[in-house]
């Protein structure tokens, strides 16, 4: 897929009607089907339609009148779109404060669209910059006691802006003892826990009670003071979050007299809040290792010297000099010079790969062993490092279908249990003239227990780290949707050429004559094309070179366009090329010679035919080559148990045969046109979640009619085509992205058992008094952290 050109149109519109993600890729199948029509993306949470097309080949009404047709509306965007304000967000304990954020925002005149990613820490706003200024968005979120870190326009060398206020930042960057002592979340920690030591010491060794009860009050107020500003935020934007609750139960203890509780309940919180996010630094900083890999500066050559240059003013066509051990800057083509080159922070692969002239070479990746000189193909916020950062964090920020579950059950939740804990309140001791500070405690119990914050977080952390653990591997997911589609796969269609083949022509086999050797064969047929640029020439002249020939120099040669060659050496005249070459010349084939032919046309191959004057001394059969990691590749799908393997191709059925045979596939579908590939994907999905894997050239309506996507070969074109990316264009790695998956939905499911279980249980014990308010915390954090610690599990695995 090329890129939007000038000359194209863009038509944004939000389509009303969908049901279901599915809704969306059948539209976009059925959209890039439209002649002229070059991309289409649907979002299916927002309803938000993008096309790209040539006006000249079809008009905006056309399209707009095929999805009317299918039975969809459209509103079209308005001509003043808005604006999107992205910020990182530093301060918030759990997805509770993300919420918070939400509502808080949502309520300014212009605002028209806010999301908070509590796992990324991401802020995204849509606003009418007539109605809403930016400034007044991020001043409403540092009201709230969160720090913003605007995200400009930026490269992978440029950091976030300074943060707009240094109050409650996390620095989740720092690490050890560094994140304890120089961040106002972990001195929090350290003052209220000292605080309940000393008290400690004063009540139990030294006796000295009204001493001790001071330093639970200050240990208390300490760890108190952050979390009451949030809860009376909340209570202001009427929302009941975990800081609400824990405000109201150490109030609570503070009336009941318990300072000793309300200080260690205090502690608690803030200790499991800050080891939370602790912990969750470590994916957080996934993208900033990303955005830390290439450069500031480069060395560029101009007017004949060597200057370096900040990377943001370096244009396009430039050079760039690189020496050993430099991180290259920017994405470029080889000019000259020879080098190892450690690809392993974008593609994964550990094994540094040979860059010579002509190749293509990526910012981020390092220079080892040579010098080398490269043009610059792409400016610094259009490299394929920058492409994949947005694209990381536009996933790490997205939903998966599981979470709109959890989010459900969360309103009916919530309500319920503040229902519960009332009646607890005040039933007891206005029906049964109980007292009332007993049933007021066992009520606090419950509230600070029942707090959904494990559940609510069980899915967007477990996403982030999957999503992180994959990128690290060479494997992109564009977001949480096709991740968990992903791990429910039971069947994948292959595009054959350029994805199971490797696309171009390479020699199967070579025919001689019996007074001929097969090796002379190959070396006259490699000597006559050695200045070729034909595919099929040029894929004879690589076999001969592999296997160490010495190429000839013709004396003369004559090329006769759309037959072969004729060429002379010494006094023998060999000719390289079609049937008709020879026919021209009234040269028979003989009956071997004919044999041959039929043979290699019969295997879906193309015969490349070699001879003198006198008649044919051999004959050369090629054909797309395999991948060299296609079988192998089978191989690890069937052994994770996937249950179903289909090739689709626009070939000749021998040909599918046997490569469908080559490399195991269970079943093959050939001489397709692009709409009998859509159809046979719209088939296949009635039997199951269905997969397609291509390489975004000519299966686009394959792609995006499948449930889900994966595009291996040209970066540009996979980063733009699939819902999945294999970056480092490795089949294998399809097996790991699988398996990834599955193993994400594995973790969800247990992190929401072990969430609901905890906290069914301690209801139970809480409402029965057989625990008090430290306990009830220590679960509700401990919970928490759990949840964490077994999502983060997903951030080490490993492909292979």
């Amino acid at each position: 897929m090329n890129p939007t050109t000038p000359s194209n149109s863009t038509l944004q519109a939000i389509v009303n009607g969908m049901d279901c993600p599915n809704c969306a890729k059948t539209i976009q199948a059925n959209l890039v089907l439209l002649p002229g029509v070059e991309k289409a993306c649907v979002n299916f949470a927002s309803g938000k339609l993008t096309v790209s097309y040539h006006p000249s080949q079809v008009e905006a009404r056309v399209i707009r009148d095929r999805i009317t047709e299918m039975g969809y509306t459209l509103d079209i965007a308005p001509a003043n779109p808005t604006k999107t304000l992205q910020a990182q967000v530093r301060g918030m304990d759990c997805g509770g404060c993300a919420k918070t954020i939400e509502a808080s925002v949502q309520q300014l005149a212009g605002v028209t669209e806010v999301s908070v990613s509590f796992a990324s820490e991401r802020l995204n706003v849509s606003y009418h910059p007539h109605h809403v200024r930016e400034a007044d968005i991020i001043k409403r979120v540092t009201d709230l006691g969160y720090t913003v870190e605007q995200a400009q326009e930026k490269t992978p060398t440029q950091k976030l802006s300074q943060p707009t206020t240094n109050q409650h930042s996390p620095k989740s960057d720092l690490t050890g003892w560094q994140f304890w002592l120089l961040t106002r979340r972990g001195q929090t920690v350290l003052f209220s826990g000292m605080g309940l030591v000393l008290g400690l010491i004063a009540e139990r060794l030294l006796s000295l009670s009204w001493i001790a009860q001071g330093f639970y009050i200050v240990s208390l107020l300490v760890a108190f003071l952050p979390v009451a500003r949030a809860a009376w935020i909340a209570l202001k934007l009427r929302r009941a979050d975990m800081n609400l609750l824990m405000t109201l139960a150490a109030i609570g203890a503070a009336i009941l007299n318990f300072w000793f509780q309300g200080a260690l309940v205090m502690f608690l919180f803030a200790l499991g809040t800050t080891l939370q996010t602790f912990t969750l630094g470590r994916t957080r900083n996934a993208i900033r290792d990303l955005m830390d890999l290439t450069p500031p500066t480069a060395t560029v050559k101009r007017n004949g010297q060597e200057v370096s240059v900040p990377v943001e003013e370096i244009q396009v066509g430039e050079m760039l000099t690189i020496r050993p051990g430099q991180r290259i800057a920017l994405d470029g083509i080889v000019v000259s010079g020879i080098s190892a080159v450690d690809q392993s922070p974008i593609t994964g692969e550990s094994v540094p790969e040979e860059k010579e002239k002509g190749d293509r070479i990526f910012a981020g990746t390092l220079n080892q062993t040579g010098f080398l000189e490269v043009q610059v193909t792409h400016s610094a916020k259009d490299t394929t490092v920058s492409r994949i950062i947005h694209l990381v964090e536009e996933a790490q920020e997205s939903r998966a279908p599981i979470q709109q579950w959890v989010d459900r059950f969360s309103a009916i939740y919530t309500p319920i249990v503040l229902t519960l804990a009332a009646g607890i309140a005040l039933i007891p001791p206005l029906v049964l003239a109980q007292p009332f500070n007993v049933w007021i405690y066992k009520a606090l119990v419950l509230l600070v227990i029942s707090c959904p914050c494990a559940l609510v977080i069980a899915t967007p952390v477990s996403l982030v780290s999957a999503i992180g653990a994959a990128t690290r591997n060479g494997v992109l997911f564009k977001g949480g949707n096709a991740l968990e589609t992903a791990g429910r796969l039971t069947t994948l269609a292959f595009d054959k050429t350029g994805t199971i083949t490797q696309g171009m022509p390479v020699v199967q086999q070579v025919y001689n004559l019996e007074e001929m050797k097969a090796s002379t064969v190959l070396l006259i047929a490699a000597s006559l094309e050695q200045q070729s640029e034909h595919p099929l020439a040029k894929a004879i002249v690589t076999a001969a070179k592999a296997k160490g020939m010495e190429l000839d120099t013709p004396e003369t040669l004559t090329a006769i366009p759309g037959k072969g060659v004729w060429a002379k050496f010494g006094q023998s005249v060999y000719g390289v090329g079609n049937r008709r070459l020879f026919a021209e010349q009234d040269i028979p084939l003989s009956a071997a010679g004919e044999s041959w032919v039929a043979e290699i046309e019969s295997l879906g191959h193309t015969p490349v035919l070699v001879g003198t004057r006198q008649g044919l001394i051999g004959a050369i059969a090629l054909a797309d080559g395999l991948r060299l990691e296609s079988i192998e590749a089978v191989r690890l799908l069937k052994r994770i148990g996937l249950k179903r393997l289909v090739m689709l191709t626009g070939d000749r059925i021998p040909v599918a045969s046997e490569i469908a045979q080559q490399v195991g596939m269970d079943d093959y579908q050939a001489e397709l046109l692009p709409e009998d590939k859509l159809e046979a994907i719209y088939t296949l999905r009635h039997k199951g979640t269905v997969g397609m894997v291509g390489d975004g050239i000519n299966d686009t309506p394959a792609l995006a009619a499948a449930d889900v996507s994966f595009a291996v070969g040209n970066i540009d074109v996979a980063l733009e085509a699939a819902d999945v990316v294999l970056v480092g264009n490795d089949l294998r790695r399809l097996a790991y992205a699988i398996q990834l998956s599955r193993r994400t939905l594995k973790v969800i499911q247990q992190s929401i058992v072990i969430a609901l279980v905890l906290n069914g249980t301690f209801i139970l014990l809480g409402t029965l008094g057989v625990i008090g308010l430290p306990m009830a915390v220590l679960e509700d954090m401990g919970s928490s952290l759990l949840v964490t610690l077994n999502a983060m599990r997903l951030f080490n695995t490993k492909s292979g």
